[in-house]
């Protein structure tokens, strides 16, 4: 995303003399609250007025009471409720112009000529029509004199702004669309209840998803819980799938797998365009291998339940981002949908996005199926090129080369770490390698706790949270000589280092000992995984996602344990070390009123400010307090004297609690993002390895000592790439165990606005519009 610079302009007066509606349309999702709750409460930090649309466009078309002003109240307890409040209706009336004039009408009359659209594709393209045909339906409406002409010269020209709610994910040009990663959710606690009483019985089963046109959730729900086959529109299954299927599950019991697990998009279909329904497929495997088999369709579960961190996080930033492009919008600006690429908010054409989305259908019917899974965008088709490698092909029978990569977890543990290393051992037989499991981190690496590790070894290991391998924090500087002669040995050719901060330092340390050691001398490489989320050369680590809804939840319950009390603040303590990455996240995710961390310094004016904040709040239908402190933050001020601090300011006008949530941070199952980007980043880790392998052959053995050799896998804005190890030294604060630089402390201010705090949003940077009709352009070539 380019940024440019603009001429600043004080974001609490951009709205002024300037109104919005906001609406809600077609299939319901959840996040859609956080994005309606950042919409409003945005909209009335910039000065406009915020209006509710009820029941999506047909509130609009019927006007009255369902078009209300919002207020900042009105919108609170919004953000862990699933579905939308402002409630959503399929309109037969806005097809017609007669509704659509109707429409215009109803928002002329309140002087309303910015609306923010949260749906799907269609949602979003009718929007667009209604914009492209406005300055007809103002002159029609003067004809019939319903309006007067200074009414529409007032309101001659209507911007729109999109943001994508559908749990589907089946719109081009965003990543994640609002709803997705809670859908994922709820198929993935299925899925693992299903595992369960699947093996008791030695079952197979079958589990149908939603995603008519779109395979995205049934895709990433067989990478999140390692299934045996999925079924997606996109990529039918080859002529003959039937033998392979039967093939494929057989292979499976053989190696020792008590269940088989099948997941199923509701759109899936063969090469012919013809349905495959999970009936079909049950029938197919009870009558070819005599499996006790059974089938679940999910249906509306999906779409149920509270929402996501992540999804409540992306609702409140494109809320933000949403308002921000309505008022810098010109008659010139086409209508644009926000959207989050990587971490990085982006502004697209609609147009161009819903284009892109025709194409993929119109490819899937004329059979072009590669260009489909390309034009889904890259995380799709990493998704399925991973899937592919990781259930599709079997280990050779004979190694090429007699090739050891060695595997290990460092550091505190945290959910997500056995996926990775799942798939790093899988990929790695895939590729001809002997995989070793090496137990207890470092320690185990000096004292020779190394195992050969199999195929069937690691089964089941997506879905468990800890580490299965063991992990500690021992540093190897004092062990150097002992990791030496046993990387020699276990004859070791290639290093996986899972873990956090321990994990980056300690390949640091190795990486500086191949200078005495000639044994260091083999690729390495850190995935990063810890709660913290605090390793250099990566913007996420394995195992935060699982944090951050574990603190959600349970702030969540505080909250309304608070707001049945009333008048009550608490004060939680969160994990983090000195990075106050769970902390920001989750105050935004659970919508605290302050979240106090180490990178962002406070003193005892701030804490001042803070305490006079609430006791405003108490006065208003909100009586209710949640802060959120880093367990770092501050030598001083401590949970104890915030909390005592907070009790003595308040008293006589609230009471406070306190909660430090402790080690339950670290445990758990994984959630499906920790399984999906554990899984994948595993699986790039050891294809990296083997291309570094081959570089480093020399004369019959491994030489790799050039600072490449070793590295950092990381998500980068929108990618993952490699850095060296030596080169992120530069952007870390050792003492602190934090990088230099933090994107998401550019989203603080977020917060502390819709928390009514009266602070400048840096309106200076902002999200450009962005084209995504190039990439069509491109793949014609």
């Amino acid at each position: 995303m380019s940024k440019a610079p603009q001429p600043t302009m004080d974001p609490t007066k951009m709205g002024i003399g300037r109104s919005i509606a906001v609406l809600t349309s077609g299939g319901d999702a959840q996040g859609m609250n956080a994005a309606v709750r950042a919409t409003v409460r945005v909209g009335l930090y910039t000065g406009a007025k915020v209006y509710f649309v009820h029941e999506g466009y047909q509130g609009l078309v019927d006007g009255g009471e369902n078009i209300r002003l919002a207020t900042w109240e009105s919108v609170s307890m919004m953000l862990q409720l699933g579905g939308t409040v402002i409630g959503s209706a399929r309109c037969k009336d806005f097809r017609t112009r007669e509704g659509r004039m109707q429409a215009a009408c109803n928002l002329v009359k309140r002087g309303i000529t910015n609306l923010c659209v949260i749906g799907g594709d269609g949602s979003l393209t009718g929007a667009n029509a209604f914009r492209t045909e406005w300055s007809g339906l103002l002159a029609d409406l003067v004809r019939a004199g319903k309006i007067t002409e200074d009414e529409a010269k007032k309101s001659s020209h209507l911007n729109i702004v999109g943001m994508v709610g559908s749990i589907d994910n089946d719109f081009c040009g965003t990543d994640m669309t609002i709803g997705t990663d809670s859908a994922l959710h709820r198929i993935i606690e299925v899925v693992d209840a299903i595992t369960t009483t699947a093996q008791s019985h030695q079952r197979t089963f079958i589990l149908e998803v939603m995603g008519r046109h779109c395979g995205y959730l049934a895709l990433v729900t067989a990478l999140a819980c390692g299934a045996d086959w999925v079924f997606i529109p996109e990529m039918p299954p080859d002529e003959g799938w039937e033998d392979h299927l039967c093939r494929r599950l057989t292979d499976q019991r053989t190696r020792g797998s008590r269940l088989n697990v099948i997941i199923v998009a509701e759109g899936a279909m063969d090469r012919e365009g013809k349905p495959i329904s999970s009936d079909q497929i049950k029938k197919l495997v009870t009558d070819r291998l005599g499996f006790d088999t059974r089938t679940t369709i999910l249906g509306h579960v999906q779409r149920g339940g509270t929402p996501s961190a992540f999804d409540r996080i992306l609702g409140s930033r494109m809320g933000v981002e949403a308002v921000m492009a309505l008022l810098e919008a010109t008659p010139d600006t086409p209508a644009c949908v926000v959207s989050l690429s990587g971490n990085q908010a982006v502004r697209l054409p609609l147009m161009e996005c819903v284009q892109v989305t025709k194409d993929v259908t119109a490819a899937m019917s004329q059979g072009r199926f590669d260009e489909a899974i390309k034009l889904r965008g890259k995380s799709f088709e990493n998704n399925w090129n991973t899937y592919k490698l990781l259930a599709h092909i079997n280990p050779p029978d004979v190694k090429v080369f007699n090739i050891n990569v060695a595997i290990m977890n460092i550091g505190a543990p945290c959910a997500g770490m056995n996926a990775a290393v799942r798939s790093a051992v899988r990929m790695g037989l895939i590729q001809g390698h002997n995989m070793l499991a090496v137990y207890d981190g470092f320690d185990g690496l000096a004292h020779g706790q190394i195992e050969p590790i199999t195929w069937t070894s690691v089964s089941g290991w997506t879905g468990k949270g800890g580490s299965m391998l063991g992990t500690k924090r021992t540093l190897p500087a004092k062990l150097l000589e002992e990791i030496s002669q046993n990387i020699a040995k276990f004859n070791i050719h290639a290093l996986v280092i899972i873990g956090g901060f321990e994990a980056y330092v300690g390949g640091l340390e190795l990486v500086q000992a191949r200078e005495k050691y000639e044994e260091m001398c083999i690729p390495m490489v850190v995935i990063p995984a810890t709660v913290s989320n605090n390793v250099p050369g990566s913007d996420f680590s394995i195992g935060a996602d699982t944090a951050l809804n574990t603190i959600t939840s349970t702030c969540d319950r505080i909250k309304q344990s608070a707001a049945g009390t009333k008048r009550r603040v608490f004060i939680v303590e969160t994990m983090g070390g000195y990075c106050g990455y769970l902390a920001t996240m989750a105050g935004l995710a659970a919508g605290a009123d302050a979240a106090y961390i180490f990178e962002d310094k406070f003193n005892i004016k701030d804490l001042e400010v803070n305490v006079e904040h609430l006791v405003e709040k108490m006065k208003t239908t909100v009586k209710r307090g949640l802060i959120l402190r880093n367990e770092n933050c501050n030598a001083n001020y401590t949970t104890d004297f915030i909390f005592n601090l907070y009790s003595e300011e308040g008293k006589g006008v609230f009471d406070c609690r306190k909660n430090v949530l402790g080690h339950m941070q670290q445990g758990g199952t994984p959630t499906p993002f920790d399984r999906n980007f554990g899984t994948k980043m595993g699986a790039k880790s050891v294809l990296w390895l083997t291309e570094k392998l081959k570089e480093c052959y020399r004369h019959g053995r491994i030489f790799a000592n050039t600072p490449d050799s070793a590295c950092v896998l990381g998500m980068k804005k929108r990618s993952l790439t490699f850095q060296p190890l030596v080169e992120l030294k530069g952007d870390t604060d050792f003492e602190h165990r934090i990088p230099k630089t933090q994107w998401w402390l550019k989203i603080r201010p977020i917060m502390k606005i819709l928390a009514k705090y009266d602070i400048k949003l840096d309106t200076s940077e902002h999200a450009d519009m962005e084209h995504v009709i190039k990439k069509r352009t491109a793949l014609a070539k």
